[in-house]
Order: C-alpha cells, then structure tokens, then sequence
C-alpha cells in the first residue's frame, strides 16, 4: 500500500501545485492550457485504446455501459458528490475536476497491473512511473477545474488499494487480456474526456463507466466466439 500511498500523495502535490497556479493564468491563457490538457489527454486515450482486441466487443461493452450508466444517472450522481465539498469559489467545477481526473487516473492499465505487481511481488516500479504522471496531470488538471482535484486522491488511493490487496485473488479471473480490455475501454473513456475539453461535444463520460466491467466480460465472449 505505500506505493498506493505515494501515488495518491503525487496527485494531491500536483493539484496543490495546479491550485496555485490557478490563480496566477489569465483567462486568456486558460483556453491554451484547455487545449494542450485535451491534446494530451487524447493521445493518452489513443495510446490506451490501441490494441489487437475485438472491436465489436468494445462497442458493445460501450453501448450496453452507456445504457446502463445513463439509466442509472452515473455521472448526475457523481457530480453531485462532488459538489457536496465544493464553496461558492469553485461550484459547478468542483465535481467536474473530480470527475475527470479519477477517471484520467484510474482507467490505463498501469493502475491495475502495477497495483497488482506491488502487491504480489512488492515491485512498486509501475506505480512510481505513474505517480510522475499522474502529478503533471493534476497541476493541468487542477489549473482548470480547482479543488476537486485533490479529492481523486482518495479514488485513486481505494482503487489501486483494492487491487493491490485483493490482486493475487483477482488476477487469475482476469487475465491480460481482461486487463487490456479494461485499459482499452479505459481509452475510449478518456476520448470522450478530451473531446469535453477541446469543446468538440459534451459527453456524460461517468455513464460510460459500467463499460469498464463489461469490456473483459464481453472480450472473452467474443474470443470464444472468433469475432
């Protein structure tokens, strides 16, 4: 868990870091650092959507996900959380920052392969990279969106704990191919986040998130079936 520990101590740096800088970006400059953050982000996304999978179970797992999560108000919800933190200086970002960022955190594969490394064979490696990364995100990220920023932390710190305790278990289950499934949906996620930033169309990415579950479920479906 401390290398859990220290990724989640590098989002709140970096947010902290954003935070302050916040204040100091005109908002003539806030439109360039939107572009170069949703630039970033979508080549992240494209780099994590890659890959020899099935295509026909990818869309599927974001289609049926996207019901699912649309239904069930996902994104209202989580938003809504959010807010729950937020004052009147950042309301209306709060949950979006939050939103964002613990998908942007959470959904590539580093997140589950190095928190499952860390706990079955205490190589911490993998999670140390992406703390690097994920703490220049969080300064861009918090820049925008303010304080709920900080508040991934905590996601970031239960999701990889998770993993990281329940791995050995797990992984068997899962296999590589469930984590590039997850780590591919968890690209086409992060699109939708890019596309939000770069204002080319707005997208509830929250209600998408089901898709996560159902894309390793629905790629060993559809390799059973050669498709």
């Amino acid at each position: 868990m401390v290398f859990t520990l220290i990724n989640s101590i590098s989002v709140i740096v970096g947010a902290i870091v954003g935070l302050a800088l916040k204040s100091r970006i005109s908002s003539s400059f806030k439109s360039v650092v939107t572009t170069s953050a949703g630039i970033v982000t979508l080549m992240l996304a494209m780099d994590m959507a890659m890959g020899d999978l099935s295509v026909i179970a990818l869309l599927f797992s974001l289609i049926i996900g996207g019901f699912i999560g649309y239904a069930l108000k996902i994104e209202d919800r989580i938003l809504s959380f959010g807010e729950r933190f937020s004052n009147s200086g950042d309301q209306g970002t709060f949950g979006k920052g939050f939103l964002d960022s613990s998908i942007l955190f959470c959904s590539g594969a580093m997140s589950i392969v190095g928190s499952i490394q860390a706990g079955t064979t205490g190589d911490g490696s993998l999670i140390l990279i992406k703390s690097i990364m994920d703490g220049f995100m969080a300064v861009v990220f918090a820049s925008l969106y303010g304080r709920g920023v900080l508040l991934s932390a905590a996601v970031v710190f239960a999701y990889q704990g998770f993993f990281v305790v329940a791995g050995s278990v797990i992984a068997p289950y899962i296999g590589e191919m469930g984590i590039e499934y997850i780590a591919s949906a968890g690209g086409y996620l992060l699109v939708m986040i890019a596309l939000n930033l770069l204002s080319l169309k707005e997208i509830k990415t929250a209600n998408f998130l089901p898709s996560l579950i159902l894309a390793p479920l629905l790629g060993a479906a559809a390799m059973r079936l050669g498709i």
